[in-house]
């Protein structure tokens, strides 16, 4: 992996904007290489990543974009704070366990990071296989279950849900951490009788293992959950609800816990950069619309949407700017 040291100059460029640019030295134009953290490849980060990389490096912003395959939300924010990425993908209450040392970061620390702008809701499927006659999450007691990566805003979910059911997510289950894509295949081998993962509709890996059937599988509701963890971790969590229509063989809607995700930033970010960054998205939104179902979703309005994580300082400056923020 290429370590990325962006200079002074550079960012004076990104500033001066396009014009300026093709008055500067060759040198000077090049581009600015930025690594995305996104997510597993069986999920709705890495896809939207990839598409964002593509958009942005042919924008003109003056960016050169590529994306890493992470771990997820956890892994993405110490990416940030060790200068390894400078843009990630991530849930809400990751990003906010990482500015308060909390949580999977007690051992790390604080992260130094901010909000570059608000994204979609993901929603908490867990799906076990039918065969395993689990109806709800008390049910998973001594169940084979993947609880999602490690670093992963999906492990950090399921054990405060498995915790809101009554259980012990260290000692009740058979537990094992394996992202969405290879999750969906253990289930499909029968290795594991349930699994949980966090993310945007449809979510690829869940779709394939729904569409073709063996074996079947259930979503297990976990709106039974939504208020013990409101009470633990208030404003974090919002209640949302999984369409029948979101996968194949689905017969109803499922209430289930919803988180919010966001891109991210250091917070030592240069304003340039996060200036290039967002022009570069909300100048080509008819593109980024088109990547996914769930980037379909972004707009100016709900990317400056408050949350329990601050924004960037030259975020908030670009929002106002566009008239979205007073």
């Amino acid at each position: 992996m290429n370590d990325i040291r962006l200079n002074r100059r550079q960012f004076l460029v990104l500033g001066a904007g396009a014009a300026a640019m093709a008055t500067m030295p060759a040198e000077a134009a090049t581009p600015l290489l930025i690594q995305i953290a996104t997510g597993g490849k069986g999920g709705v980060f890495y896809p939207y990543g990839e598409g964002l990389a593509a958009i942005l490096s042919k924008s003109g912003s003056g960016l050169k974009a590529t994306v890493e395959v992470t771990g997820g939300s956890v892994d993405n924010a110490k990416w940030l704070q060790a200068e390894k990425a400078q843009l990630g993908f991530t849930t809400i209450d990751a990003a906010f366990d990482a500015i308060h040392g909390t949580g999977a970061f007690a051992k790390d620390g604080k992260q130094d990071i901010r909000v570059l702008a608000l994204l979609y809701d993901s929603y908490l499927h867990v799906v076990a296989s039918e065969a395993s006659g689990v109806t709800g999450i008390a049910g998973l007691k001594g169940k084979r279950v993947s609880i999602g990566s490690a670093g992963s805003s999906t492990e950090s979910i399921a054990d405060r849900v498995l915790e809101a059911a009554g259980l012990d997510p260290k000692a009740d289950l058979q537990r094992s951490n394996l992202g969405v894509a290879e999750s969906a295949a253990a289930l499909k081998d029968g290795k594991i009788d349930a699994f949980f993962w966090i993310g945007g509709v449809p979510t690829a890996a869940v779709a394939e293992l729904a569409k073709g059937g063996h074996p079947p599988i259930v979503f297990l509701p976990t709106g039974n959950e939504q208020s013990a963890i409101d009470k633990k971790y208030p404003g974090l969590y919002v209640p949302l609800v999984l369409p029948k229509t979101a996968y194949a063989g689905m017969t109803a809607d499922t209430p289930c816990v919803g988180i919010a995700n966001a891109l991210i930033v250091s917070a030592k970010a240069e304003d340039s950069l996060v200036e290039a960054l967002l022009t570069g998205i909300f100048d080509n939104l008819d593109a980024i619309h088109k990547i996914h179902p769930e980037a379909a979703r972004l707009t100016l309005a709900t990317a400056a949407t408050s949350s329990a994580v601050p924004f960037h300082p030259a975020a908030l400056a670009f929002y106002k700017a566009r008239g979205v923020l007073k």
